[in-house]
Order: structure tokens, then C-alpha cells, then sequence
């Protein structure tokens, strides 16, 4: 079983890839573009996925009544932690999925459903995404009782309040992040730069991809070494990041769910 997975995952989409693979040699724009574009987005991410940082920005800039009115936004808004949680969904949602596909339909006049966004291959190897999600359920409930686990997790924390509205409304923002994360990672850099690198762009896409879990738990990002390999390789070989969306989403939420039972919270 394990053989057939392997060769499913990996030999055949070596095998796949490789021979879509561009023999041309002159300078790629399109690969230089894309791995730019995501340099520029993570760095973009890093900085102004922070409220502060971009009310201090603005300031620095003397466009005070710019950030006198966002500051006052954020003080009219009912939830603090909702609304911080909010802005960065919406930092991340830009710069993963909005500029990209800007830049794949007005400079590179290509298709999106080249990038994985058709869902035509959404049910293509389902078994192996749920064997994976079945392997990740131990162990999240494993990592879950461990201090720095529950300090992360979960990033909406309802404390004493019901689940109902905040925290379901932050599970359909977190899901629509995830959608975006796999678009980036999985669709426009993956298979934007497959013909340039062939199957080995799945390990470039790889390091950019663990290290946006730097602030996460060390096991958490030594897994995302892991997932972001696999889901790599599924996502080629499918041409498809639908169901990579809905393993990282179901994994996600499972994470919640356990931190919160550990914190008590289902007493």
C-alpha cells in the first residue's frame, strides 16, 4: 500500500512533470516574475499583517488622518481580537490571492484554472488526502497538550463567550485564508514555475512555505516541510489545489477544536 502511494504521489508525477518540462534556455520572465511576486508578498505580509505597523507607516508618511480614521475604525469595531484577526485575513487574502491573480490575467493573460483553481480534479486521489488527514489526527490531539500548542491555539480564543457568532465567523474568514494560502503556494507559484524547474519546483515552493510557520511550534513547522511536499506533488499531479484546501482547512480546525477541549473550554 505504502509502494502504490508512493508511486501515486511522487514516480508519477515525477514522471508527468518532467516531461511537460520546458527544453527552452533563455531567460524565463514568467519564473523570475512569479518568484519576485512572491518575495515581495511575503515581505509585504510580514510587515503589514501588523495593524500597528500600518497605522505607524501611515503616520511616518504624515497621512495622519488616514490613520486617525483607521484607529478609530478599529476602536468602533465591538471585538478587538476579531478585528485584528480580520485585518490580517485580509492582508493575507490580497497578497495571496488578489495580486496574483491580477498579475496571471492582465500581465502573464493566462487562465486561472492553469493554476489549480478548476474544480475539475477536485475528487482526483481523494483517499490519499483523507489517509493523510487520518494520520494527522493523533498527533495534532498528541502536540495538543503541550503548553506552546495551547498558547498559539486556537488564534480566535472565545474564552467565556459561545461559539456563535465570533468564532464561526472567524472559521469562515480562517477558511477563506487557507483557500488563498493553497492558491499561492499551490497554485500560482507551483505551477507557474513547473515548466522552468519540472518537479523539483515542488521543493522551491517548499522553503518559502515552512518558513511563514517560523512564529508556530517547532513540530508544527518541521510538519510543514512535510505537507508542503505532499501537498505539492497532489496538487501537480491533480492540477488541482481544492482538496489541499480542504485537508489544510480540516486540519486547522481540528487544531481549534483540540485546543480548546484541552483549555477546558467544552466542560
Amino acid at each position: 500500500m505504502l509502494k502504490n502511494i508512493w508511486n501515486t504521489i511522487f514516480v508519477d508525477t515525477f514522471h508527468k512533470v518532467e516531461a511537460e518540462k520546458s527544453t527552452n534556455y533563455q531567460l524565463d520572465k514568467k519564473a523570475i516574475t512569479i518568484l519576485f511576486v512572491v518575495a515581495f508578498s511575503l515581505l509585504f505580509i510580514q510587515y503589514f499583517g501588523s495593524f500597528h505597523f500600518l497605522t505607524s507607516s501611515l503616520r511616518s508618511i504624515n497621512l495622519n488622518g488616514v490613520a486617525d480614521w483607521l484607529t478609530s475604525l478599529q476602536d468602533y469595531f465591538p471585538n478587538q481580537q476579531l478585528f485584528r484577526l480580520t485585518y490580517w485575513v485580509s492582508v493575507l487574502f490580497t497578497f495571496y490571492f488578489i495580486i496574483p491573480t491580477v498579475i496571471i490575467k492582465l500581465l502573464f493573460k493566462d487562465k486561472l484554472s492553469d493554476y489549480g483553481i478548476s474544480p475539475k480534479g477536485f475528487f482526483n486521489n481523494y483517499k490519499i488526502y483523507v489517509i493523510f488527514f487520518l494520520f494527522m489526527v493523533p498527533l495534532i490531539l498528541f502536540v495538543s497538550t503541550t503548553d506552546s500548542f495551547q498558547h498559539k491555539y486556537p488564534f480566535y480564543n472565545p474564552k467565556e463567550e459561545s461559539l456563535w457568532p465570533n468564532f464561526i465567523i472567524w472559521q469562515c474568514l480562517y477558511l477563506s485564508q487557507f483557500f488563498a494560502l493553497e492558491f499561492f503556494f499551490r497554485g500560482f507559484m507551483l505551477h507557474g514555475i513547473k515548466k522552468r524547474f519540472g518537479f523539483y519546483s515542488i521543493w522551491i515552493m517548499m522553503i518559502p512555505y515552512m518558513m511563514i510557520h517560523f512564529q508556530k511550534p517547532m513540530p508544527e513547522t518541521i510538519g510543514a516541510i512535510f505537507a508542503g511536499i505532499i501537498l505539492g506533488a497532489l496538487s501537480l499531479k491533480s492540477r488541482s489545489i481544492w482538496l489541499g484546501v480542504a485537508i489544510h482547512y480540516s486540519v486547522a480546525i481540528t487544531m481549534d477544536l483540540a485546543a480548546l477541549w484541552q483549555k477546558g473550554y467544552f466542560d
